[in-house]
């Protein structure tokens, strides 16, 4: 399931921006279906532009029937009566989405033989000081099974000692859920802490799910201002 919003605050529009000569939305889409991990890739979206876009290219889409405040309450409404069992959330505006990434999150669905994790979602390494202190770059901190702790907008942990040895994570917000798991979220209200960060995933954490985090080292690239669209496009050349 791929959330697409064509009114983003910092950057409006950008999922039909140009990409070699395609839309970011499409490149997307093109790229999720392209692993061959699934059984089937749908695009969700309020917006008629959007929609259309992914169709008329041959493509799957649903309209959301609501207005959603996030990507996961669009993916739930979509999923209700839907016959699955994992959903996994791709962003729309991520059209460097890898195969080997995804499939890491799946396995942790398969390796689950006790059905102790709710959702899954994959970490960076991170060492620049710069990405470590913006508040756009939204850090993990994890325990010794990889479960998360919490997730912050703020350095975490505080390096109170520099010493120690501890690693920075940013999380990438690619995640793979339980059904259930994204229809609990879909029906909890939003509690303090995640109205605070503006984090979602959050939510989760304060309800007493239980969130396993894969890491990678592909980091990609999020299309969240027009310079970053600037840098999708070097690549991609």
């Amino acid at each position: 399931m791929i959330p697409a919003r064509y009114a983003a605050s910092r950057f409006p529009g950008k999922l039909m921006q140009d990409l070699g000569g395609k839309t970011v939305i499409l490149r997307t889409y093109q790229a999720t279906v392209a692993t061959q991990l699934f059984d089937d890739v749908f695009v969700i979206t309020d917006s008629t532009i959007i929609y259309d876009e992914i169709v008329n290219n041959g493509g799957k889409a649903i309209m959301s029937k609501k207005e959603h405040e996030c990507g996961s309450d669009r993916i739930a409404e979509a999923v209700e009566h839907l016959d699955v069992d994992v959903v996994i959330n791709v962003q729309g505006d991520e059209p460097f989405t890898d195969k080997e990434s995804l499939s890491k999150l799946i396995d942790v669905f398969k390796n689950d033989t006790e059905n102790q994790v709710d959702l899954a979602s994959l970490m960076v390494h991170i060492t620049n000081q710069d990405e470590i202190q913006n508040p756009n770059t939204v850090k993990v901190i994890i325990d010794q099974n990889n479960f998360a702790l919490y997730f912050s907008r703020s350095p975490i942990p505080y390096p109170r000692a520099t010493d120690v040895g501890v690693k920075y994570y940013k999380h990438k917000g690619v995640y793979a859920f339980r059904k259930q798991a994204i229809l609990d979220f879909y029906n909890l209200p939003m509690l303090p802490l995640e109205a605070s960060e503006k984090i979602e995933c959050i939510r989760y954490l304060e309800y007493g799910k239980r969130i396993k985090m894969v890491e990678t080292d592909v980091e990609g690239v999020e299309i969240d201002t027009p310079e970053d669209l600037e840098r999708a496009k070097k690549i991609w050349k």
